[in-house]
């Protein structure tokens, strides 16, 4: 297998900007790309703040800070792309937007590239299908935030080569030191199958008056020993995710427990996503 040095990140949010890190610290080389070069500069700039702050950690030498740093490219042109080795989508959770992205990925990279996507429950072989090399598209999903947490799924579809699968697995354990899981191409893999309805009963109980945010999370904090409540956690991942997650999930299995309620909806509706923008089912704004 072709050792992979040179790795794209399409989408430079909250995901992008930790799959970017995580990859500038293993000694790669990282294109980080967005819609506008404003947006790639920010990604970079979130990036850098991170690197600086696991250096006062004592996570990470100056010496390996700034050689990461210098290792990633922020860019809107996405010809820039040509020399990757591995192309990781990371853009909103939108599965037009990511297929109108793999047709445009397909045309710029080079053909023996692997496109992978960071997808949380989008189906695999739907991206692959818009491609010319369904053998070489795999789900490769981090989770939030990718420098700390060590898991990675790897998804291939019906039409991803085992050799592209090995390929990306090695990369995701042997260069980046993640641990993986093999996942079968369904809506919501293996975490967020499990995941998101647990997330989505929480908010049916604040909707209907059940119990508060608060108590919920309390309840599953000190109840059971969770590290942090399904409002909070939802809040972290972004309640227009999870909304969406919900969406592909239960267009899949056409399930209730699946369904986003009509309270998460509203709130996406009003632009209370959690905590990127300051509000959610708590408050993340400055005193």
């Amino acid at each position: 297998m072709t050792s992979i040095k040179h790795v794209a990140v399409v989408g430079a949010g909250q995901m992008g900007r930790g799959i970017t890190e995580v990859c500038a610290r293993a000694g790669l080389h990282v294109t980080l790309c967005d819609v506008t070069e404003d947006r790639a500069r920010a990604g970079l700039a979130g990036v850098a703040d991170s690197l600086l702050k696991a250096e006062q950690r004592g996570a990470l030498t100056p010496e390996d800070r700034a050689h990461a740093l210098a290792s990633i490219l922020a860019t809107a042109d996405l010809t820039h792309l040509s020399g990757a080795d591995l192309v990781i989508e990371a853009a909103v959770e939108d599965e037009r937007a990511k297929t109108a992205l793999f047709r445009q990925l397909d045309e710029v990279t080079d053909p023996a590239a692997v496109l992978a996507s960071n997808t949380s429950s989008i189906p695999i072989a739907r991206l692959a299908a818009v491609t010319g090399r369904p053998e070489a598209v795999v789900g490769l999903h981090f989770f939030n935030p990718v420098p700390v947490m060590p898991l990675v799924e790897v998804i291939p579809s019906l039409h991803t080569s085992k050799a592209t699968e090995l390929r990306v697995r090695a990369f995701a354990g042997e260069i980046l030191g993640k641990k993986t899981i093999l996942a079968q191409d369904r809506a919501g893999f293996v975490v967020n199958s499990l995941l998101v309805p647990y997330l989505l009963a929480a908010v049916r109980m604040v909707g209907t008056g059940t119990a508060t945010a608060e108590d919920i999370d309390t309840g599953m904090t000190a109840g059971c020993a969770h590290p942090m409540g399904p409002l909070r956690l939802a809040d972290l991942i972004g309640l227009d995710t999870v909304a969406a997650i919900g969406e592909a999930l239960y267009e899949e299995y056409r399930e209730p427990l699946y369904a986003p309620p009509p309270l998460l909806r509203r709130m996406v509706e009003s632009g209370l996503l959690g905590r990127k923008s300051g509000q959610g089912f708590f408050s993340y704004k400055a005193a």
